[in-house]
């Protein structure tokens, strides 16, 4: 698999554009799910034109390729995905639809947390929590999109830094807001464990019924676990992720006589229209409800 093409190479290699490409074509890009093909835009612009196989609201644990997939996949130039075992299902779709083009691993060079899931340890693929590991995703995707079109690949590393810098902005934002919440207030509860890299970045201790995949029915012993410790720490909201059965949610309210709070985001952003279109969207909003929780 190629992840990323080195700098020295790309220097070196002559400013041709890509096979395919005419002159001020789009460079046609699939992203393995949403949050994805928004960090694509971001780093393409006007010069890329991206699509997601998993559709916003959508899940890439538990996602189902269309036939139409292997259309998108055949006739692109760069597939984008995050590796970690998040997206089981794209291997084999990719070798079924004969693309021949850059494929991106945006995870490369990430030290993953370990988690246990089944019994075993894995590792979590939800870097796209923590700020600082998405700006190493950006530059991924950057020399993935500078490899399949050189004539362009300066603008595109241009693009990731001016990026970068907003990331960093809303990082340093985010870590001033929940610094002022007193340490042991912070703490959330999910559905689906999927925010570890928020918590560790942040300093919040998040507690989930469902494992890293959503595919996993939580027990009943651990809904009760979980409820028994809201109530044994005063935690009032159980939040409910996009793509998540809100049954869990709902029980774990009920049991430990909470609520469900406002839809979060996590694996997926919202449809047009919503409040988490873009990956920055989705990071400020959950941060808004994760604040007003915990204050």
């Amino acid at each position: 698999m190629i992840t990323f093409l080195s700098r020295r190479a790309l220097l070196a290699a002559p400013l041709l554009p890509a096979a395919g490409l005419g002159q001020g074509k789009a460079l046609a890009a699939v992203a393995s799910f949403s949050i994805l093909a928004d960090l694509v835009r971001q780093v393409g612009g006007d010069a890329v034109s991206v699509s997601s196989l998993v559709p916003p609201d959508g899940d890439p644990h538990a996602f189902h390729p269309r036939p139409g997939d292997l259309n998108a996949l055949r006739t692109a130039a760069v597939v984008v995905e995050n590796g970690l075992g998040l997206e089981g299902w794209l291997a084999r779709l990719v070798q079924a639809s004969g693309f021949g083009g850059v494929r991106v691993l945006a995870s490369a060079g990430v030290e993953p947390r370990r988690m246990q899931e089944g019994g075993r340890a894995v590792p979590d693929p939800h870097i796209w929590q923590d700020p600082r590991l998405v700006v190493g995703m950006v530059r991924q995707i950057a020399e993935g999109l500078a490899g399949a079109d050189g004539a362009r690949a300066g603008a595109y590393r241009l693009r990731a830094e001016s990026y970068a810098a907003k990331i960093r902005l809303l990082d340093a934002q985010i870590e001033g807001r929940l610094a002022a919440i007193p340490a042991e207030r912070r703490r959330v509860i999910t559905t689906h464990d999927a925010f570890g890299y928020y918590g560790a970045r942040y300093g919040i201790t998040f507690l989930a019924a469902q494992g890293i995949s959503t595919e996993a029915e939580p027990s009943p012993r651990a809904l009760a676990r979980l409820a028994a410790q809201m109530r044994k720490e005063g935690i009032r909201t159980v939040f409910l992720e996009n793509m998540t059965d809100p049954r869990i949610a709902r029980a774990i309210a009920r049991e430990a006589g909470g609520s469900v709070g406002a839809k979060v985001y996590s694996d997926s952003l919202s449809p047009p229209g919503g409040p988490a279109t873009t990956w920055l969207d989705m990071l400020r909003y959950n941060t808004d409800q994760f604040v007003g929780a915990m204050s």
